[in-house]
């Protein structure tokens, strides 16, 4: 669990904050991948993993701390209809892990690379059950389902997950308390390895359900292995509001990566909207100041972005 802080405390950032990386799927589409497919960007894995690789390569050049695998929407259900059985789906997302690896490695057996820097980590990356459904709920939550169907759901790819040679699980973009409950049940009796989770927010005070951010802080404090608490998939524009609201709550750490201000619209599969007009990097430091140690970025934004944010933290 000490993980994070141990990074925090060494770091060389001068901030003690540590770079997270920026959106996986806005990068593969910006190198040709067609994405519309209720796999995501883990559809890439069965096509052309090297380009994932890639990908977590240049946000390492670009100076993230962490990077995260392309499992966010990658599930046993998901893959099985495909056509795959659960052997091959465990063996596609072990092999997500295993390209964060092994451009992590790359990376850090260049010496120049590791001037003023900490070897990265690899994040394995656990979205929620909205996410499979591919049709936008986790963006508002209310599932049709219990705390028990949710902890089947989730239960074999955390644990598979967990084992596939990644140092931490990226819980992300969960839109309710009650989801993050069953994954912090289930990180302390099947993970031996820290987590981090992050809710989507609709405004900012509320996760996307209706929860108020400084109790699903509260409610994390004690969990076992949970690392860290925070917002993302969100945009930037909401991030100071809601780290004073999780920082009068609790001690964890807390980590922000926003998307840009533009929204996901689910029927249309497409982000819509604008950009949120302050760079990115300025506004980072208003997200240090307000009490983030973990900042990187979501949807629609890039390298450039991380490569800033080092930067400006720096």
């Amino acid at each position: 669990m000490d993980l994070i802080a141990e990074y925090l405390a060494t770091t060389p950032l001068r901030a003690k904050a540590l770079v997270l990386d920026g959106a996986l799927a806005t990068e593969l589409e910006a190198r040709g991948a067609d994405l519309r497919d209720p796999l995501w960007s883990a559809k890439v894995l069965l096509e052309d993993p090297g380009m994932i690789r890639a990908v977590h390569r240049e946000y390492l050049d670009a100076g993230a701390d962490i990077v995260t695998t392309a499992t966010y929407q990658a599930s046993f259900a998901g893959f099985a209809r495909r056509g795959l059985d659960s052997a091959a789906a465990a063996r596609l997302m072990q092999s997500a892990v295993t390209l964060a690896c092994e451009a992590r490695d790359e990376f850090w057996a260049e010496p120049a690379n590791r001037a003023g820097r900490l070897r990265p980590l690899v994040a394995a990356s656990i979205g929620p059950y909205g996410a499979v459904l591919a049709d936008g709920s986790e963006y508002h939550g209310h599932y049709a389902l219990d705390d028990a169907a949710l902890r089947d759901f989730h239960a074999p790819r955390l644990e598979l997950l967990a084992r596939a040679g990644a140092d931490l699980l990226a819980i992300e973009t969960l839109p309710c308390l009650r989801e993050a409950r069953v994954l912090a049940q289930l990180v302390g009796e099947l993970a031996a390895l820290p987590a981090w989770i992050a809710f989507a927010c609709a405004d900012r005070a509320l996760t996307c359900e209706g929860q108020d951010i400084g109790d699903c802080a509260a409610a994390l404090q004690a969990a076992p292995l949970i690392a860290a608490v925070g917002v993302n998939c969100t945009a930037p524009g909401l991030m100071v509001p809601l780290l004073q609201r999780m920082q009068a709550r609790a001690a964890l750490p807390l980590l922000v990566y926003p998307n840009s201000g533009e929204g996901y619209d689910a029927d249309t599969k497409c982000w819509k909207g604008t950009p949120d007009p302050q760079r990115f990097a300025a506004a980072a430091l208003q997200w240090r100041a307000a009490g983030a140690r973990l900042i990187g970025g979501c949807c629609r934004t890039n390298p450039a972005d991380s490569r800033a944010l080092r930067a400006a933290l720096a």
